[in-house]
């Protein structure tokens, strides 16, 4: 197959989820710099993309999806996973539960101590508050006139109301937005990325207001094969669109925001890698780095739920006349269930006393699936679900390319709850669980446990119980590790080591997981980013 000779720009960036997108909006403000956005997926012209209650739909539309496999381990009852991610304009924030938690700033200023004082809360916090047009309008902890839409839950049934309580009779601080910068627990409605009923995906934030610039060009349905390299230096990527092989040259410099599973595969491919992996594969070595691929971090979580005595749930309202009912209101108004995130109420936990912040997180549902359905459908009875994890988990896996071809997936492994106190954490998460929902007012409408059930009590039942039901949170880090250290696979601006004019920049270079969930972090991360790749002299 013969490689045609493609346009020319200063800046290739490759992959359009939250980190490629806020890099488009803000390096294609400065006029002299033409940038090219190259996505593997189609447009996000769908509609259930941006109807926020479509997201179950969309996990069955397999255009607009990577379907990642885990490969089978103990952990997993040799079962495979999958690890979805978003295959479309957007990338992942167009197919996520559009969860907008920030994380603590603790966590970047441990990120500081690992890779310098550029990840550091001071510039974060910055970042959050440049990127963020939030609801509750500009204060000193949030930003009030950015492009991204910050909004807080709008559905707060009687359910969701005893859901809130309930964390409160526990113990824990009500708060209004449950972002605040404080290192603190909490419990209070999710705030979310939705804006007058529809998805705020990072393409309708940052490239849709941007996108008539005649400096930008947004490339879909382009396949990142790997990075060209004219010696040691980045020229290039050499891409796949419609069955035919090119080349995207680029002047300055390549950008990989292809995603935690995808970014490391890119420089494996590239020839930036384990050299026995790469040897093994008949890829040319440009550089060896076995880091590369390694350090792979995600939550381990499981889903509980409960049968409730009286029919205060939502799940009749996914079924029969009333589900017509809430379609036509959504519609019209833009409103209702259908315009409600995967999760509204947020529990923010220590689980001991004596640590310096919360190391587990609770999403609350005022609504139960029928599992027989594989979470397809509601349960006809009224229930409740929740989903816990254990916020930073100490075990690594690894993810590893199979073959030069970019349509083979690569070998992922978990590695779950190698380490002991991940699985003090695991057990620790469902126990406090059970506690919450013995609270008033949830103690007196819930009936029983259902899911997994209370024959799973001692520390080992709860363990297996992780290990048959539990899921990934599709929160996974760290594949291209940034360090200040010599082996790290980026170095604290981000460029990759052992070679020029490569950057790679999205959630994979994360030491570890930030505090919740990942797709804000990503983006304050990428708008740091654009900082340091704007600065005088760069």
């Amino acid at each position: 197959m013969g490689i045609d000779s493609e346009e020319t720009y200063d800046i290739v960036i490759a992959g359009a989820g939250a980190a490629g997108c806020v890099l488009a909006y803000r390096l294609s403000a400065d006029p002299s710099l033409r940038i090219a956005l190259v996505e593997g997926g189609p447009p996000d012209s769908h509609p259930y993309i941006h109807m926020p209650k479509g997201l179950g739909k969309m996990m069955s539309l397999t255009r607009y999806l990577w379907a990642f496999q885990t490969s089978p381990g103990p952990e997993t009852q040799t079962a495979s996973e999958n690890w979805l991610r978003g295959r479309v304009l957007g990338g992942s924030t167009s197919v996520n539960g559009m969860m907008y938690v920030r994380g603590q700033p603790a966590d970047f200023d441990e990120f500081a101590r690992l890779a310098g004082d550029d990840w550091s809360w001071g510039h974060i916090g910055q970042a959050y508050a440049e990127l963020e047009n939030h609801e509750f309008g500009p204060a000193p902890s949030r930003g009030g006139s950015g492009p991204f839409h910050v909004t807080v839950a709008k559905l707060r049934d009687r359910l969701s109301e005893m859901q809130v309580a309930a964390g409160v009779s526990m113990g824990l601080p009500l708060k209004e937005d449950v972002n605040i910068p404080d290192n603190g627990e909490g419990v209070g409605y999710a705030m979310r990325m939705i804006y007058r009923g529809k998805r705020e995906s990072a393409a309708v934030a940052f490239l849709k207001p941007v996108g008539r610039r005649p400096n930008l060009s947004v490339l879909t349905d382009t396949l990142v094969d790997k990075v060209v390299f004219d010696g040691k230096r980045a020229v290039g990527l050499a891409v796949l669109r419609g069955g035919k092989s090119s080349i995207i040259g680029a002047r300055r410099e390549v950008i990989l925001s292809a995603g935690t599973l995808s970014s490391p595969s890119i420089l494996q491919r590239s020839g930036i890698g384990d050299p026995a992996l790469l040897s093994r594969l008949n890829i040319p070595i440009v550089h060896a780095n076995p880091a590369v691929g390694g350090n792979l971090a995600e939550h381990r979580a499981i889903m509980m739920q409960w049968r409730l005595k009286t029919a205060l749930s939502q799940n009749r309202e996914y079924g029969g006349w009333r589900v017509v009912r809430n379609a036509a209101r959504y519609y019209l108004f833009r409103s209702g269930p259908l315009a409600a995130a995967a999760y509204e109420v947020g529990l923010w936990l220590k689980s001991k006393p004596e640590l310096s912040r919360p190391n587990i997180q609770f999403l609350v549902a005022p609504f139960s699936y029928d599992l027989t359905k594989f979470r397809a459908a509601m349960e006809t009875a009224p229930g409740m679900n929740l989903v816990t994890y254990p916020l930073r988990p100490s075990s690594r896996g690894r993810i590893d390319i199979n073959s030069s071809d970019p349509n083979e997936p690569p070998t992922i492994n978990p590695n779950y709850r190698s380490t002991s106190v991940d699985c003090e954490e695991l057990v620790a998460g469902l126990r406090l669980a059970r506690r919450y929902v013995s609270q008033e007012p949830l103690r007196s409408v819930i009936d029983h446990e259902t899911f997994p059930g209370p024959e799973y009590e001692s520390d080992e039942q709860i363990l297996e119980a992780y290990d048959k039901f539990g899921t990934c949170a599709y929160h996974a880090v760290g594949s291209c590790r940034m360090g200040s250290d010599p082996d790290s696979v980026v170095d604290p601006e981000l460029r990759v080591r052992g070679v020029d004019g490569l950057r790679v920049i999205d959630a994979s270079v994360m030491p570890e997981i930030p505090s919740g969930n990942t797709n804000g972090p990503t983006m304050a991360m990428a708008w740091r980013a654009a900082d340091i790749l704007l600065r005088p002299g760069r």
